[in-house]
């Protein structure tokens, strides 16, 4: 799906392209959702270059996310996406050539349908395509913060709950699961600033005084949201560590339990088969009252070394 945004007096107008349209007129920023044979054959109408494919968008290394060629400057960006309880990275590429700005991603991205939302409400006043991207990047790191934020409040829901035997298999999934989402954060977050500092030192002879005030704050913004991850994991890693704590502790008790039942149930053991060897002279089994004797001695050493050990305070 292709998407064209029309600047109109600072608003964004949108409409929906197909293989056989032409690029409108001060349309500053393509985006490209999923394209498929149809849609990538008539990109290459808009790259000099080769078009980005799906293994270009997920390469790590700096070079290859973010660079200069004859199609201008290209930013391969890391956003965060939320299904449910479980946070994954999308990769999305944008060339800005001629104030012209192209996205091209191969996953929905919720910041996208909220940025939309903006435009058809007139919230966004944009002059040039630098200023969609900007935009696109400062919600980023605003939808960043806000996960950083529900990180916080789940944990503190988790730390209530953490000693609570029978809550110990959730708790752990949700841990696992948070610990992911922001492994996530702390990846879109470096993955921002490197992709802030390589815009501002690439373009920093035609942008305005306004959009490097603007980068400054966004990188600013970065700079302080990454301690609170570094936060973050110590706590989840507490609590993962306190919650493994409780589990031993459960294991502890039962394995006490046996121990305890092994003990006192050892002197009627050792009274039993003291009784039931086989020599021919144990004055006590011609006894008429051996038998209850016996019974008595093991009942008596059983209660005796469980009152013991009552006393003691180990049991």
């Amino acid at each position: 799906m292709i998407t064209a945004y029309i600047l109109n007096n600072q608003v964004l107008d949108i409409h929906n392209l197909g293989p056989q349209d032409i690029l409108p007129d001060n349309t500053i920023w393509l985006d490209v959702y999923k394209p498929d044979e149809e849609e990538r054959e008539w990109l290459t109408g808009l790259f000099l270059e080769e078009v980005p494919d799906k293994e270009e968008l997920d390469d790590i290394e700096a070079s290859a996310r973010f660079y200069w060629d004859t199609d201008g400057l290209h930013i391969h960006s890391l956003f965060p996406q939320r299904i449910g309880r479980d946070t994954k990275g999308v990769h999305v590429s944008f060339t800005l050539r001629n104030n012209l700005l192209i996205s091209i991603r191969e996953d929905d991205i919720g910041l996208v349908r909220l940025l939309r939302h903006y435009m058809r409400q007139e919230r966004l006043e944009v002059e040039n395509a630098l200023d969609v991207l900007l935009e696109v990047q400062n919600l980023k790191v605003e939808y960043l913060s806000d996960l950083i934020e529900d990180g916080y409040k789940t944990l503190e829901g988790t730390a209530d709950q953490v000693f609570e035997a029978d809550q110990l298999t959730p708790i752990l999934k949700e841990l696992i699961a948070q610990e992911e989402t922001n492994g996530q954060i702390r990846l879109s977050l470096h993955d921002t600033r490197r992709a802030l500092r390589f815009l501002k030192r690439s373009m920093r002879q035609t942008m305005s005084g306004e959009q490097h005030k603007w980068i400054d704050e966004m990188l600013h913004d970065v700079e302080s949201l990454l301690p609170h991850t570094q936060f973050l994991f110590d706590k989840i890693n507490f609590q993962l560590e306190a919650a493994m704590g409780v589990t031993n502790l459960e294991q502890n008790k039962v394995i006490k339990i046996f121990s305890v039942a092994a003990v006192v149930f050892l002197p009627p053991t050792l009274i039993a088969s003291i009784y039931g060897m086989n020599f021919a002279h144990m004055p006590e089994l011609a006894m008429g009252y051996g038998y209850p004797m016996s019974i008595g001695l093991m009942l008596m050493s059983a209660f005796g070394t469980y009152f013991f050990f009552k006393r003691k305070g180990w049991l």
